[in-house]
């Protein structure tokens, strides 16, 4: 429930501020344990990411048991439960990591993955969302094993490289190696306001601030001539009634005049009077190729 609704149920509720610094130190003592099974870690957030222990020599290789190490271990040390999902394959595991929350942990064996996978929930896949569900399920296809019996070309004529890849996870393929070194390739920051905003001008002064978290959180994942290097900009807004609007452009440089056009476009060409939230990001630019290729090669 967004905390502008639960503030009007409830007026005298106390809201505890988020400390997003005292969540990146806690994330960082909890990679530290990670690291003492594995070097192969990829990070999806402050608090989940993937570990190949697929050539860790501790417990003797068993991925069961390392997993159950370390959950021990971050219990121990840091006095929070965490889950896990062991399983050969990345999304297996992640959907496997959600079964028995908040402090346990499932695993889907070699042996038993095409009976598992054949019962998992489309809906539960990672990257479909309500609207893509919404269409599997008018199409009578509920589970993997519905896809299994569905027609591939259908399936990518509906959804596009989606469909490709909802039914290679229906049928238990993910290629997807555990990436150590994966590359950001956006980066972005919002607020929720506790009382929505009103005006333009209130809009602007809020986004220099969001402006001024955008340049502290690209110098830490960025070198200084990134800033300088092809890029889209956007800005997101969400209405009093939920609605998303978001506005992105192609800008050959981080502005701040730039981010306030698309503010600017947005609330003047959707008549908007009202704001709850708003947010900017910058996705970087995929680095061009001087390679000039032969045609025959």
């Amino acid at each position: 429930m967004p905390s502008i609704q639960e503030l009007k149920l409830c007026p005298k509720l106390i809201l505890v501020p988020p400390r997003m610094e005292r969540y990146r130190e806690i994330s960082l003592k909890i990679h530290e344990i990670f690291k003492q099974y594995t070097d192969i870690i990829e990070p999806l957030s402050l608090d989940e990411a993937y570990l190949d222990v697929s050539n860790s020599l501790h417990r003797q290789g068993s991925a069961t048991l390392m997993a159950a190490d370390i959950r021990e271990e971050i219990k121990t040390k840091l006095q929070l439960p965490a889950s896990a999902g062991v399983a050969p394959l990345k999304f297996l595991a992640k959907i496997a990591s959600a079964i028995n929350k908040p402090d346990n942990q499932f695993v889907i064996t070699p042996e038993n993955m095409s009976d598992f996978t054949e019962k998992i929930p489309l809906k539960a896949i990672p990257g479909v969302g309500k609207v893509t569900n919404q269409k599997l399920e008018q199409l009578n296809l509920f589970t993997c094993s519905d896809i299994q019996q569905f027609n591939l070309n259908q399936l990518i004529q509906l959804f596009g490289k989606q469909g490709q890849q909802i039914w290679n996870y229906s049928h238990g393929i993910d290629k997807r190696k555990v990436k150590a070194d994966r590359i950001r390739k956006s980066i972005g920051t919002e607020t929720t306001f506790i009382e929505n905003i009103k005006t333009l001008a209130e809009a602007e002064i809020a986004l220099d601030q969001l402006y001024q978290k955008l340049l502290s959180r690209m110098t830490k994942y960025f070198q200084p001539e990134d800033f300088l290097i092809s890029r889209k900009l956007s800005v997101k807004i969400k209405l009093d009634n939920y609605q998303i609007i978001t506005v992105e452009k192609l800008k050959p440089y981080l502005d701040i005049q730039f981010f306030k056009e698309l503010l600017h476009e947005i609330w003047f060409n959707k008549s908007v009077s009202s704001i709850r939230l708003l947010g900017i990001q910058v996705k970087i630019a995929e680095p061009q190729s001087n390679l000039q290729y032969h045609l025959w090669e």
